[in-house]
């Protein structure tokens, strides 16, 4: 039975992946030319997430600034949640759900894109960083899954909205980390032109 359960894990995941590959393109597509402009702008990537999500973020910004295959020049990124004194002390002048909304206000600025990553797309504190990057006039791409929630009753026509199509937190995190690297290799591939190179 354990045996079964497992494999049918790997067809579940699979089995989102593939159908929503067509659907998904365009949103990631979109995500990479918002990336690109704020790059090549010289802007910046803030990434927040909860949790698991926080991981995700960390691991975009590595990278962003690291590479994902190919050798370019560093792209600026920084994860919002990996430094845990300014996280709380940010929270501490307020409340926890502020915590990150502090550090978009103090780092982000126009041309800039804040990057969230949530399953449900309900978290108070990511959506309270979402509203201050657009006091701050940055660009959003929201990884969000099941309804999008209220991160994606609140974005802009400008901004992109990245939706897995299921309820589970697990699915969404493997399909978010598709995402990600997606973003990456198609921002090399803009930066830096096609490569012979199997996927």
């Amino acid at each position: 039975m354990l045996e079964q359960r497992i494999q049918q894990q790997f067809i579940d995941s699979a089995d989102l992946l593939y159908q929503w590959a067509q659907a998904s393109a365009r949103p990631i597509a979109e995500g990479v030319q918002a990336l690109l402009a704020s790059v090549t702008g010289g802007g910046k990537v803030l990434i927040c997430g909860n949790g698991a999500s926080s991981a995700l973020a960390q691991y975009l910004a590595a990278l962003l600034v690291g590479g994902l295959e190919r050798q370019r020049p560093e792209l600026p990124a920084l994860a919002l949640g990996a430094d845990a004194a300014t996280l709380t002390a940010a929270a501490r002048r307020g409340e926890y759900a502020d915590g990150f909304a502090a550090q978009v206000r103090a780092l982000g600025h126009a041309g800039d894109v804040l990057l969230l990553l949530s399953p449900d797309g309900n978290a108070a504190n990511l959506v309270r960083a979402a509203q201050a990057a657009h006091e701050r006039d940055m660009s959003l791409i929201a990884l969000t899954g099941r309804n999008g929630g209220e991160l994606g009753r609140l974005l802009r026509e400008t901004d992109v909205h990245i939706c897995v199509p299921h309820e589970r937190t697990p699915r969404i995190h493997e399909a978010h980390l598709l995402v990600l690297h997606c973003l990456c290799d198609g921002l090399d591939l803009q930066l830096l032109g096609d490569e012979e190179n199997p996927a």
